[in-house]
């Protein structure tokens, strides 16, 4: 009797083993648990830690509620202004309602991923290709809403989307560098107009001070000398004023005229003009002249 009662106390105990290795359950901390009875959901998602469930009876389902990472793959579409491009994106994600991403939705990364692409060749379509190359962040937040709107009753929050690379045609590279070059080239220009200017506005106030003191240009003169014979050049170009030219000559046509003065007769200074010659007038009418009869046919040989 006590050996049957034993073996009837180590059944129960065995089948209780069973039970709990077949109940039992473990839900990580970043995880909750959606319990199926008998096809139907059973209360709350189960929190992380230990957990039991009704063995054949309940089905449970982890989810994962660590914020994933999903890349776009890249969608090729015309812009607003009819251009090609190619642009790809990355979408972080998040599940804050176990229950809805596992009953409402059959796969909600699958779901999310086909909203994003969607989404994407949305925006491109709708934007300039300015707006994709340097106003980024509105179409990240255009991008974000237009995900995010579904996937509100899935369960999932969209936390963030980047749109990572713009690709563009090789045609339409080229056509923007030759831009960013005439822009580039075109503000050079106009700074170096703006020096040109500022340099001669200082240049002319340099010349009034240099007019009223002749002997700066000279100095002036001399340290361009200087700063030419310290490059140790074999020739040396040195400038020469041209007003001291003028006064050279003008001192030089002075004394000439003098002399001339002085040597000249006073006959010579006004000569007499010769008085004119009368030429004979010429007849008005002058009679034809007869030619000659011998000479009008030719002689007989």
């Amino acid at each position: 009797m006590v050996q049957e009662f034993l073996t009837a106390i180590v059944a129960v105990v065995c089948v209780g083993v069973l039970y709990v290795l077949a109940a039992a359950r473990v839900v990580r901390q970043y995880e909750r648990g959606v319990v199926f009875r008998l096809g139907r959901l059973a209360g709350e998602p189960r929190g992380p830690g230990f957990t039991m469930i009704v063995p054949f009876v309940d089905r449970l389902h982890k989810v994962n509620l660590q914020i994933v990472t999903l890349p776009v793959p890249a969608q090729e579409g015309i812009t607003r202004d009819n251009v090609t491009v190619r642009v790809d994106a990355v979408v972080y994600f998040k599940v804050v309602d176990a229950a809805n991403a596992v009953v409402r939705v059959e796969d909600y990364r699958f779901a999310v991923s086909q909203m994003a692409q969607t989404s994407l060749r949305s925006i491109i379509g709708k934007s300039d290709l300015d707006d994709l190359l340097s106003d980024r962040e509105k179409l990240n937040q255009g991008l974000e809403l237009m995900i995010d709107s579904p996937a509100v009753g899935w369960g999932v929050q969209i936390d963030r989307v980047e749109i990572k690379d713009v690709s563009l045609p090789d045609t339409m590279k080229r056509s923007m560098a030759r831009q960013a070059e005439a822009d580039r080239e075109r503000r050079a220009r106009i700074i170096n107009a703006d020096a040109e200017l500022q340099a001669s506005k200082v240049l002319a106030d340099a010349a009034r001070q240099m007019s009223e003191t002749p002997a700066a240009l000279q100095l002036r003169l001399l340290q361009t000398m200087v700063a030419v014979a310290a490059e140790k050049n074999s020739t040396l170009v040195l400038p020469f004023p041209v007003e001291l030219l003028r006064f050279l000559e003008k001192a030089q046509e002075r004394p000439e005229h003098a002399q001339d003065h002085l040597e000249r007769p006073d006959h010579l200074e006004h000569p007499e003009r010769p008085e004119p010659v009368e030429r004979p007038e010429r007849p008005e009418h002058v009679e034809p002249v007869e030619p000659v009869e011998h000479l009008k046919h030719p002689v007989e040989r």
